[in-house]
């Protein structure tokens, strides 16, 4: 839960920055130490903490526990690091030092809400103050009666805000259509189903970009070389810089999420391929393109979704998703510029992302059903059994396809 703080002075929110610069010298600091003492695990590292409030006096202006909580952020990336050798990988990720850290985390002391929650102060002893929260009525009763872990303070390009993190399980009671779902991700339109039904990409990054690069021109003119610190103007325009793209990232995180709530709804069994986004990345062609269309982020909250209304959504290897043939199985080789797919073992022809239709079918198949060509549809309705609370999806004509589980003539999904 997120909300914006407001009605502070400048001297307020200096503070936050001195909090959050203060944050990111204890995790360097708590890095740096690892690296001199190998062998030091995360106790060792809050105890590092005592020892550098003692040394510094700024470091003992920060809360104890927000302390403890940036030698966390140093002690996942070495424990990341860890993992990576045991697991073979070929890129370690080696810890490194933060530069530009934006956000400094509370635990249960150091700042207090008030009883009505409109407002927050910090206690620490940099002397932030109090803030006004800015946020809907819903979020802010949900604040109230529910456990706070944690209190995340966040400087961004339109301000300062303060993240919440709730001892909360979301559940939600879904509604089961029958539908069945799979997703080819692509660049040219967002994603196309079993169906060929599309959904353009918005691209939003791309839209922008003239505003962009004006902005960024205007920048390059203000900064000078050498000089120490840059003027007030240039610090302006890289604030203004900053918003724009602050307004492409949520465009992006708003349009994911409400076509991930979309898809989850109208289904009751999504298929996507799980691409691998940092490797695709790399091909310099289409990388802007690529972070663009945030696969990334539209598969996750699909996930998030499944869990909350107890649908099933499964991820499979995108490897010869398009290359076998959705009717016979016999591979055809293309290029990623070959958007046809012909097969000449049966002779199908049809596009190269409807031909993905094996996405649908290897997702199945990891829950045990099969993708059954017919002349039926698989719209049905969804009914709960009552004794065994499992979801029966009966099969109706309507669609040109149909599915069906291998020892039963119905789908059952789970409802917890």
């Amino acid at each position: 839960m997120e909300a914006k703080l407001l009605n502070g002075t400048p001297e307020q929110y200096q503070a936050l920055d001195e909090a959050i610069r203060t944050a990111q010298f204890v995790r360097n600091k708590c890095l740096r130490y690892w690296m001199d003492n190998r062998g030091a695990n995360k106790t060792v590292l809050y105890a590092h903490c005592k020892d550098l409030a003692k040394q510094f006096d700024f470091a003992n202006k920060l809360n104890s526990s927000a302390r403890q909580a940036s030698a966390e952020r140093a002690w996942a990336s070495i424990s990341r690091f860890y993992t990576n050798c045991k697991n073979h990988e070929a890129k370690k990720g080696y810890p490194k030092f933060k530069k530009h850290c934006r956000s400094v985390e509370y635990k249960v002391s150091g700042w207090k809400l008030s009883t009505d929650g409109m407002a927050i102060t910090f206690t620490d002893g940099f002397g932030a103050g109090r803030f006004s929260l800015y946020c809907n009525g819903k979020a802010r009763q949900q604040i109230l009666n529910s456990k706070i872990n944690r209190v995340r303070v966040i400087r961004r390009a339109d301000g300062y805000y303060a993240q919440f993190c709730l001892d909360v399980e979301r559940k939600e009671r879904g509604e089961y259509t029958g539908d069945v779902i799979g997703i080819d991700l692509g660049l040219a339109s967002f994603y196309t189903d079993q169906h060929g039904r599309k959904v353009e990409c918005p691209k939003f990054l791309r839209r922008s970009e003239r505003r962009l690069k004006q902005h960024q021109r205007r920048l390059s003119r203000k900064f000078r070389k050498g000089a120490k610190p840059q003027s007030q103007n240039y610090h302006k325009q890289r604030q203004r810089l900053g918003k724009v793209h602050l307004k492409v990232q949520r465009q992006r995180r708003d349009w994911a999420i409400k076509l991930a709530r979309c898809v989850v709804a109208s289904n009751d069994v999504v298929v996507y391929e799980d691409l691998p986004v940092q490797n695709l990345v790399k091909n310099h062609h289409l990388a802007k393109s690529i972070h663009d269309a945030s696969w990334g982020l539209f598969t996750r909250w699909l996930d998030y979704y499944g869990k909350v209304w107890d649908k099933v959504v499964v991820a499979v290897p995108p490897q010869y998703t398009t290359q076998d043939c959705s009717s016979c199985g016999y591979r055809v080789q293309k290029t990623l510029s070959t958007r046809t797919h012909q097969c000449s073992s049966c002779g199908m022809v049809l596009c190269r992302n409807v031909n993905a239709l094996n996405i649908l079918k290897k997702g199945l198949s990891i829950l045990g059903m099969e993708w059954q060509n017919s002349t039926f549809g698989q719209k049905g309705t969804g009914e709960k059994s009552r004794t065994t609370g499992e979801i029966s999806t009966a099969v109706a004509v309507g669609q040109p396809c149909a599915i069906s589980a291998v020892a039963e003539p119905v789908i059952r999904i789970p409802c917890l």
